[in-house]
């Protein structure tokens, strides 16, 4: 890990509130500067399946307007998988998800926070409940919702993790089937289709209001006990 990359994690503790960390070998900044971090598993058949599938998709309105289909990305065996609201500018540009602010932000948050020296962004997948880009950012309509959920109901089903963490109010609720606001649904595991799932706030939420970046630690590590139970 550079320099920079340090500064970086030692500035997003401080962000968060922890202003002392132990420096034995177990410790969060230890771990993250001494980690190698592991090769991606080869693509999923499963996976490439359902990207096949989407193909050129014209399902809904927002095809004529966006660049790229943003299918999702990481590691189709990964425990853990972060889901999104919908692509943004980056994203759509570069056809993949949260790569602008907000994605470096959320790698940030889990190289650091959920499980480290053990759990980078390399080891989950990331995808959203949209895979096109809605003009101006706005909301995603309940047609386009209709039109990718199953999607990624068939990219959960092929990658069978552990546990999912929903990333804002809008996949929040609709992973969770709840009008309950996400200050509310966060700090717990809620379980659907056998699948443990937590809410946390948005990245792009933190990058305005980033008192809420402790919430978002405590959320995290609930994450990494999580896993370390159900792998027993």
């Amino acid at each position: 890990m550079s320099r920079k990359e340090i500064i970086q994690q030692l500035e997003f503790f401080r962000d968060i509130g922890i202003t002392s960390l132990s420096m034995d070998a177990g410790s969060p900044v230890v771990a993250a500067a001494v980690m190698t971090s592991p090769q991606t598993a080869p693509a999923s058949e499963g996976l490439a399946a359902i990207r096949e599938d989407i193909g050129d998709c014209q399902r809904c309105k927002l095809a004529p307007t966006r660049t790229h289909i943003v299918f999702g990305s990481g590691n189709p065996n990964a425990e853990l998988v972060f889901v999104g609201e919908a692509p943004g500018g980056d994203e759509d540009e570069q056809g993949l998800p949260f790569v602008g602010r907000a994605g470096q932000l959320l790698t940030k948050i889990i190289d650091t926070s959920v499980d480290p020296g053990n759990i980078t962004r390399a080891d989950v997948y990331i995808c959203n409940i949209l895979k096109c880009r809605p003009p101006n950012n706005r909301n995603p309509e309940p047609d386009e919702v209709a039109a990718c959920n199953s999607f990624l109901k068939r990219q959960l089903a092929a990658i069978r993790p552990k546990v999912v963490c929903c990333l804002g109010t809008f996949a929040a609720q609709n992973l969770l089937q709840s009008a309950v606001p996400i200050s509310q649904l966060r700090g717990r595991f809620h379980d659907i289709d056998g699948i443990r799932v937590i809410a946390t706030f948005h990245p792009a939420y933190l990058l305005r209001s980033p008192e809420k970046k402790r919430e978002v630690w405590e959320d995290m590590k609930l994450i990494g006990t999580e896993l370390r139970r159900l792998r027993g």
